[in-house]
């Protein structure tokens, strides 16, 4: 089977706007992302709607296609950008342009995913530790997750899931296995196709989950499970930690 990893980014986010092109370790996020992704996939290509953002990706030696600025969603800047390739591949990968320290055997993990061949999308999970503790379990912006027998996912939220009843929560971690959605995608280009032409779901509005969208309209999600944690950049503050993430590693070595 042949991959490709199109990593949407975007110039405009809200949150902490030219994300892209901050400095992590003496390169740009982006770089990092698209060094990690390169030669893990058979492609990897950067979807983006600045052309400050595209001619610093070529400036590396990267690939970078420029889309539209009104797309709502990284999932339908990836569709056009696969649109662009003008080449097919069996699964398009897509990579959040925030994960600096996504990992080899997390893209591999949601590659193993399409082993089965009734797989239209996959996602990865991470299991919560005790150690986390119960505040992380509850943060509204860590999506749960909660899987069947199949591994194939039953539904997102912000919202603790499953309510373990009759148990203190202080003890929910050691008690049951929780999952953490990351937000690592994979898609058939056919089913790509169909969830981009899918209106918003009220369960997609109401926890402001796209995945949610998908599952309403009874696509099924395989999910990969993972146990390597990574730092996604939302923030200022966040790219402040992932630099001492950064500096601890390279003293390690």
């Amino acid at each position: 089977m042949t991959f490709i990893g199109i990593i949407p980014a975007r110039y405009a986010s809200t949150r902490f706007p030219a994300k892209p092109l901050a400095m992590l370790g003496g390169k740009t996020v982006i770089e990092r992302v698209y060094r990690q992704v390169q030669g893990q996939l058979d492609d990897a290509v950067v979807a983006t709607d600045d052309q400050r953002i595209y001619d610093t990706v070529m400036s590396f030696g990267g690939k970078a296609v420029m889309t539209s600025v009104y797309h709502k969603s990284g999932t339908d800047r990836v569709h056009e950008a696969y649109k662009q390739m003008g080449k097919e591949y069996d699964v398009i990968v897509n990579i959040q342009g925030d994960e600096p320290f996504i990992q080899p055997q997390q893209l591999q993990a949601i590659q193993k995913c399409f082993d089965d061949t009734d797989t239209q999308i996959a996602t990865l999970v991470k299991p919560f530790t005790p150690q986390d503790g119960l505040e992380a379990l509850r943060n509204p912006n860590s999506p749960k997750v909660v899987v069947d027998d199949n591994n194939r996912a039953l539904y997102f939220s912000r919202s603790v899931i499953p309510y373990i009843r009759g148990v203190e929560p202080s003890e929910w971690l050691s008690t049951h296995v929780f999952y953490k959605h990351i937000g690592l995608y994979a898609y058939r280009p056919e089913v790509l196709r169909e969830i981009t032409s899918l209106p918003q779901s009220p369960l997609e509005m109401a926890e402001s989950l796209e995945q949610l969208r998908w599952l309403q309209a009874g696509f099924c999600i395989r999910v990969g499970v993972s146990q390597v944690e990574t730092i996604g950049i939302d923030t200022p503050e966040d790219l402040a930690r992932a630099e001492e993430f950064l500096q601890s590693l390279n003293v390690n070595r």
